[in-house]
């Protein structure tokens, strides 16, 4: 019985002992890509110009 007792203290040491995984100081550090979300805008910002542009010169028409 004493065999058995001291066969379970060992295994649960042990698997305690390596339950992080082996890292040596020297291993490189797992380092995790950085996420960048960038915000995207509409089309719409691209025709509000062109837009304006024609509001003018539809008032320049009419004004001659």
């Amino acid at each position: 019985m004493k065999k058995i007792a001291l066969a379970a203290a060992f295994s649960m040491a042990a698997t305690s002992s390596f339950a992080g995984g082996h890292m040596s100081k020297y291993d490189e550090p797992v380092v995790e890509p950085e996420v960048i979300v960038e915000d995207t805008r509409g089309t719409a910002a691209g025709i509000v110009v062109p837009i304006m542009l024609l509001v003018v010169l539809a008032a320049v028409a009419a004004s001659r």
